[in-house]
């Protein structure tokens, strides 16, 4: 029974890997950018368990930028895939011009709220 199960999780990890590499590099950068803001705000929760929230302003706004730029970034990721149906008229320029334009009010709305 486990052999089995072994098998179809290998199956999947390979069929899942082959139909990545087949993914623009330009997504490829994004899903990365992805991670590198949901590891920082990780970093960032376990900092907070271990030493603590003193400045617990300060640990929401790290935490919550952070959130909100890879929630920004994957809402990129989905306008600029030229897969996507939804999103074809509108050019990636556009996208990335509404991402930068919505990070630029996250981060003032965080900084005012560092006080």
């Amino acid at each position: 029974m486990a052999r089995s199960t072994s098998k179809d999780a290998q199956a999947l990890f390979n069929s899942l890997r082959s139909a990545y590499s087949a993914t623009p590099t330009s997504l490829k950068i994004i899903d990365l950018y992805v991670g590198f803001a949901v590891f920082t705000a990780l970093i960032q929760v376990v900092y907070m368990a271990i030493v603590g929230s003193f400045p617990f302003n300060s640990f929401l706004s790290g935490v919550l930028s952070c959130v909100g730029t890879a929630v920004l970034a994957v809402c990129l990721r989905i306008q600029v895939n030229k897969e996507n149906k939804e999103f074809k008229d509108l050019p990636p320029e556009r996208a990335f011009a509404d991402f930068v334009l919505c990070n630029l009010v996250l981060h003032l709305v965080i900084m005012n709220f560092l006080g």
